[in-house]
């Protein structure tokens, strides 16, 4: 498919063709389980979305899991489903418990390991999780270029950098010839705006890059469901009760349920609404447990924000 002929509302993303909402898998194998994450997983690409997002450490950080449960159940769907071809498939490479960091060994070792665990020959989109500044960015490129040239990995991608390591990784690619990240992933939403503006989506607007902005609905807080004195049986509750008695949460949720009346829709809805609204933004990743949680996600799709919704989201968030 060529980029005229995307579907409506798709972005490009290097070679690729994605849908405005990335499908977060790190609830795979974590919160869902197979079954539940399999409807999840059919009914996001029921909705129009093509672009699911992963990594091999998914999910580690549970007693008794090793990492890549997540691409693990994601890989039993593509096999059962046969549509391998229909979907972006993004994970990342740096961070599992047994192999951290970007070393040119790491990361063919890695590599290897999450293509078995996906089960299929290539992997649509390949980040770096975690910059690794104790390699140089020319180890870990020709790595990652060797990859592509092997056709194990379409595009490269880079999660969690600097914007000096960006612009010196972009450097090097344009200097050597070599495969060059074509997305940044970075921590980015409505209460968390400095951990993307400024320098780092500078870079990323000067070279073209398309931002795929993770923790889109800052753990869940930004749906809002997260209320003082409102309790919410999450795993992620505690990452989005840390906004919750904020003067900047507080704003913000105001502002989310004002613009969310005027159209009658969800606040998560209205805060991807607006990163997908930002300057470089292709497309901001979520994930949800239940097939219920799928709707107001998959909605950004179909919502457009005025200018005034954009500057009173903007001013509540300052």
């Amino acid at each position: 498919m060529t980029a005229t002929q995307r579907p409506r509302n798709h972005q490009p993303l290097g070679s690729l063709s994605v849908s405005p909402l990335s499908l977060g898998g790190n609830v795979f194998g974590w919160t869902a389980d197979e079954a539940e994450s399999f409807a999840v997983l059919d009914a996001y690409v029921a909705g129009g979305g093509n672009f699911i997002d992963t990594a091999d450490v998914y999910s580690a950080w549970i007693p008794g899991n090793k990492g890549g449960e997540s691409e693990t159940v994601l890989g039993n769907w593509l096999a059962s489903r046969g549509n391998r071809s229909d979907v972006v498939i993004a994970t990342k490479v740096g961070a599992h418990p047994d192999l951290k960091g970007l070393s040119a060994a790491t990361i063919k070792s890695a590599v290897d390991l999450s293509l078995t665990r996906l089960r299929t020959d290539y992997i649509d989109l390949y980040y770096t999780h975690y910059d690794d500044e104790s390699v140089e960015v020319g180890e870990f490129l020709t790595a990652l270029d060797d990859l592509v040239r092997a056709g194990k990995v379409r595009e490269i991608a880079a999660s969690n950098i600097s914007a000096k390591r960006l612009e010196e990784s972009l450097a090097f690619s344009a200097r050597e010839g070599l495969a060059r990240y074509v997305a940044l992933q970075p921590h980015y939403n409505l209460v968390s705006r400095d951990t993307y503006e400024g320098e780092l989506a500078d870079v990323a607007a000067r070279h073209g890059l398309a931002a795929v902005p993770y923790f889109a609905l800052a753990s869940g807080f930004l749906t809002g469901k997260y209320r003082p004195g409102t309790a919410v049986d999450s795993a992620r509750s505690g990452g989005a009760l840390k906004y919750v008695d904020t003067d900047r949460g507080r704003r913000v949720l105001q502002a989310l349920d004002t613009v969310a009346a005027a159209h009658e829709s969800e606040p998560a809805t209205i805060a991807l609404a607006w990163l997908a609204a930002q300057p470089t933004v292709a497309a901001p990743i979520a994930s949800a447990r239940t097939v219920e949680q799928l709707p107001a996600l998959l909605a950004v799709a179909d919502l457009t924000l005025t200018d005034a919704e954009l500057a009173l989201l903007n001013e509540a968030s300052a």
